[in-house]
């Protein structure tokens, strides 16, 4: 079916099935509709039942004429986005802030678990049949009756002289003869972000995992407010360091959208010129730190050497090596000279051939394949209950990828390989990342070769007070959805950047079961979610 077919299906059957809708215009891409609150609980049952993909929820406060509603007061305004092949459908409701119960996803689509907690912590929306209470976002920073995002709460917090120690969240008991438990983090040897991890295990063979993240709330969401569109730009490009361009991509894809902005093409083109080279750069070096975590050095030399050497030309290219606020509101902060386009060009073919070689030596080594094969399994049905996306869902057979399915300029005139593995391991996960890397030289060549030329930039226009978009970006991790809403004088009014990791963190408490202790770095660098950009 089309992605409009899709649509009008699902919408169709949400009708048939009694619910009251309305279908107004705007945030396309997606199709937005607007349901009661009490039919919450059925949209998610219903999407299922056509096999939607539950994406993202956020949460906004607002006050009854902002909402559009009849309702008194403040609202909470929660929105949750769903996707089937290549279609969004962006559904909104609307409670009093007052009183804000809303029925849980998380029964139906596992993946809604940890975004509710959030939503729950940080703007007070309480899903009356979530199965777990616990706090994810707050930890002990805020009292329990506190929610940052809420208009009221200063964007400084309220900050107590000492906080006190998060020594109390209930992980699930070991029980058992012979269970015993290892808690991992959230410092850590390794120069990684603070997460907590709790195995559970039996001998060297792990039960359980339990995670418990968030320590690197930076507060993206409330200090993105009031900020203007060059502001919001910036702060997107450190939502997650090691994926700058994608978010700052969507986040102003989003303006734009919001503003009803033109980018000049040669602009676009570069963009994807960007993001692709994000691509490589991490895709390389998650190699390197994958085969440094089974003890093979020479590998993890080898790819840490092309990662280093590839960033260098960035740096030298856009002005830095992750290619940081290169991306502005109307399109570039900088252009790209001539003479750096046969460079890039050929260092695209020598990466590539570089890359086959290393490879060629590595698959003859049964070293190595005796730790990546058959380690860290997700099941394709655990994949698709938790909406993976990226090279982890594509691992476990989930194809989908946004710049094919759901394309924008200048991905829809190209044309994009996605690999597609069904093993679900340590090796699939490889082999999808080396085969992005390909299609990822394919795709920098075609840019380089059919570049645009003209200017790279439109003059910034501040969109109309409650103007909102959507971007939606395919970074290297996976799918980006991003949405912003503007207040008055082209201040922002809301940002919410959901990272791909929201998906990929759950995915590694699932795949790393059976599996022994010592493979958990490997699995865990297999799948590499973000702290920072999941713990917003």
């Amino acid at each position: 079916m089309t992605a409009t077919a899709n649509t009008t299906a699902l919408l169709a059957r949400l009708q048939a099935a009694g619910m009251v809708l309305q279908v107004p215009d705007g945030l396309a891409p997606a199709q937005l509709v607007l349901v009661q609150a009490d039919d919450w609980g059925r949209l998610a049952l219903e999407a299922r039942a056509l096999g939607w993909r539950w994406v993202a929820l956020w949460a906004q406060e607002l006050d009854f004429a902002e909402a559009d509603t009849d309702a008194e007061g403040a609202v909470l305004q929660v929105n949750a986005c769903f996707e089937l092949g290549g279609a969004y459908l962006l559904a909104r409701t609307s409670v009093p802030r007052a009183h804000p119960l809303l029925a849980s996803h998380t029964p139906v689509y596992p993946g809604a678990d940890r975004p509710e907690r959030h939503t729950h912590d940080l703007l007070g929306v309480v899903f009356t049949d979530h199965p777990d209470k616990r706090r994810w976002t707050r930890h002990q920073a805020w009292a329990k009756s506190d929610h940052p995002l809420r208009r009221d709460f200063p964007v400084a917090g309220q900050p107590l002289e000492l906080t006190p120690p998060d020594c109390h969240y209930n992980f699930l008991q070991a029980q058992g003869s012979g269970v015993y438990e290892i808690p991992v983090g959230p410092v850590h040897a390794g120069i990684i972000e603070p997460g907590h991890f709790r195995f559970q295990a039996v001998g060297e063979t792990v039960l359980r995992l339990e995670e418990h993240l968030a320590y690197t709330h930076k507060g993206i969401e409330k200090i993105a407010e009031g900020r203007d569109a060059a502001g919001l730009a910036r702060l997107a490009g450190r939502v997650s360091g090691d994926s700058t361009v994608a978010h700052a991509w969507a986040a102003c894809l989003a303006m734009e959208r919001a503003a009803a902005l033109a980018v000049p093409e040669r602009a676009l083109w570069l963009r994807a010129l960007l993001c692709e080279r994000e691509r490589v750069a991490n895709h390389a070096g998650d190699m390197g730190a994958m085969l440094n975590d089974i003890g093979f050095a020479f590998g993890a030399m080898q790819f840490s050497r092309l990662r280093e050497a590839w960033q260098r030309v960035s740096n030298e290219v856009f002005g830095h090596r992750f290619m940081m606020d290169v991306i502005v509101p109307g399109g570039l902060r900088l252009d790209m000279e001539a003479l750096w386009l046969p460079i890039l060009r050929d260092e695209a073919q020598a990466m590539r051939r570089q890359v086959l070689k290393l490879m060629a030596i590595i698959n003859n080594l049964p070293s190595v394949e005796d730790r990546v094969r058959g380690a860290g399994i997700l099941k394709a049905d655990d994949a698709r209950a938790l909406g993976c996306v990226g090279y982890v869902g594509r691992a476990s057979g989930l194809d989908f990828d946004v710049r094919r399915d759901a394309p924008h300029a200048p991905y829809q005139g190209l044309s994009v390989k996605v690999p597609l593995h069904h093993y679900g391991d340590v090796n699939a996960r490889a082999r999808v990342r080396l085969e992005e890397m390909a299609a990822s030289f394919d795709l920098i060549e075609a840019l380089l070769d059919d570049l645009p030329g003209g200017p790279v930039l439109t003059p910034w226009q501040n969109p109309t007070p409650g103007a909102e978009g959507l971007g939606l970006v395919e970074g290297w991790r996976g799918e980006i959805v991003t949405y912003v809403r503007f207040g008055p004088e082209g201040r922002v009014a809301r940002f919410f950047p959901r990272d791909p990791s929201w998906t990929t963190w759950p995915a590694l408490e699932l795949l790393i079961h059976d599996n022994i202790v010592p493979d958990f770095p490997v699995c865990n660098k297999s799948v590499n979610g973000s702290y920072s950009g999941v713990d917003l």
